[in-house]
């Protein structure tokens, strides 16, 4: 099968023949239908997230299963799923006070580069190629832990199901269950790509009174009208990002901001722009090596509250169908969150556009499934 293979740091994809072994027990083979390109991807192609190499990269896919291994029960052939790469065990301390996004096996494989039990089925003639996060699926098709999938109804077209395997539900969750935000606040987002948009239509769809998107250039400002905001802040025009919001909240700030960038800078100016006694959500992934300054006398004087965001502190079970069903009845929108259509050998192209900051989300499409289940 073809599949796009990371081979060291800094490098560009290549696009390669590999051999891909059937699912051990646990597991499932799925034929994918489509991929989104995520910043998370981005930053182990730059060398700013370690992880081991040679691998495929993708995590944010949905396909249809082809086969599974002994002992599945999950899923059978034909299911149409959504991949999580939040693949939670049950059993561990944190899936156990019901922290699924902060399962210790999950974080586990994610750090060897294997599937659960520590199997790799990605072959390059003799040499193995690792999963990335258990899913891989920058790939025609990939095995995935059984509990890493997520079966969904069929009359979902999966281009847009498979951004629900990380954008849609981080954004969803952040606001849902991390922020858990009422009618009626007031809401900051920096960095309106996918996760972004998916945080601003959240936020409206839970009653915010006033939405303030921050990014630049005029396209992803239009974009995130469309998804909700009330108001925009284009910092191609200005370095500071903190006083336009004061200047749009009579200079208390915001209930909640959300930081969906991942840089100290971007995590330093939400926690800024939000009132005292509000709270701050970071999303974005920053290197492992970078540090945030916050002021020591405003921690406890504002007593605002920073947490962090991983996956949205979603449960996929639960929150991939609710958000499929809330597409379907025209409450949330996926269409518009897809800006572009790649092929697999485009895949780099697809890459270059996000460096670029264009607005949206870029979206692999594989052609045998392309007429069928994705329109």
């Amino acid at each position: 099968m073809k599949a796009a293979v990371m081979q060291d740091g800094g490098e560009r994809l290549e696009i390669r023949d590999l051999e891909l072994a059937p699912p051990g027990p646990g597991e499932a083979l799925v034929r994918m239908a489509a991929s989104g390109v995520c910043h998370s991807d981005l930053h182990v192609i730059e060398g700013l997230l370690p992880v081991p190499l040679p691998a495929v990269l993708g995590h944010e896919g949905a396909g249809v299963v082809e086969a599974v291994g002994a002992g599945v029960t999950r899923v059978r052939p034909g299911d149409h799923v959504v991949l999580s790469w939040m693949p939670s065990c049950g059993k561990c301390f944190y899936c156990g006070i019901g922290r699924p996004d902060m399962c210790d096996e999950a974080f586990s494989i994610q750090l060897r580069g294997s599937l659960p039990g520590g199997g790799i089925r990605l072959r390059d003639g003799g040499e193995e190629v690792y999963h990335f996060l258990g899913t891989s699926c920058f790939a025609e098709r990939a095995v995935v832990p059984e509990r890493g999938l997520v079966p969904i109804r069929k009359d979902v077209p999966l281009d847009r199901a498979a951004l629900v395997g990380c954008a849609v539900t981080t954004g969803y969750g952040a606001v849902v269950h991390t922020a858990d935000i009422p009618p009626g606040a007031s809401v900051a987002v920096v960095g309106a790509g996918g996760v972004g948009l998916s945080v601003i239509q959240t936020a409206k769809l839970r009653g915010a009174r006033q939405i303030v998107a921050i990014d630049r250039g005029a396209e992803n400002l239009d974009l995130a009208r469309r998804f909700g905001a009330t108001d925009v802040v284009d910092v191609s025009r200005r370095d500071d990002l903190v006083t336009p919001v004061l200047d749009l909240t009579e200079g208390r700030g915001v209930d909640y901001s959300f930081e969906v960038v991942g840089r100290p800078q971007t995590i330093e100016a939400a926690y800024g722009m939000t009132r005292k006694a509000g709270m701050t959500v970071v999303i974005g992934i920053a290197a492992p090596y970078e540090e945030v300054s916050l002021n020591a006398f405003a921690i406890p004087a504002q007593s605002r509250i920073l947490t962090g965001s991983w996956y949205g502190r979603s449960r996929p079970d639960e929150d991939i169908p609710a958000i499929l069903n809330l597409y379907m009845e025209g409450r949330l929108e996926l269409d518009a969150l897809i800006t572009r259509r790649y092929a697999l050998e485009e895949i780099n192209d697809a890459f270059d556009a996000m460096r670029r900051a264009e607005g949206g989300r870029g979206v692999v499409i594989f052609p045998q499934d392309a007429g069928r289940v994705v329109e």
